[in-house]
């Protein structure tokens, strides 16, 4: 492997760190553990286009993901995203 390949897995592996935390520091326990589990699960493995998707996602309100994730309210179309049914299939399936 070359340096700049190792230098960009680095890289990679350090915004998963940092996204795991977010995913499990929310503010909200509930968002902890729904975003949470899903992170453990999926983060290891997610490239840095869907990193980066995971990263847009988390600048989202607690209250918000929290009520779209329980089907209270309707996801804006905007942010119905793969990730977005991603993580709910990963509910649904559990």
């Amino acid at each position: 492997m070359s340096e700049v390949d190792q230098n960009k897995n680095e890289v990679l592996e350090n915004r998963r760190k940092r996204a795991l935390f977010r995913c499990t520091h929310r503010g909200m326990k509930e968002m902890d553990i729904l975003l949470g589990g899903y992170a453990e699960a999926h983060l290891p493995l997610m490239n840095e286009t869907e990193l980066s998707a995971l990263e847009e996602f988390l600048t989202l309100h607690d209250q918000d993901l929290f009520a779209w994730l329980m089907g209270s309210k309707p996801v804006p179309s905007e942010h119905d995203t793969k990730l977005f049914r991603d993580i709910l299939a990963y509910y649904k399936d559990a």
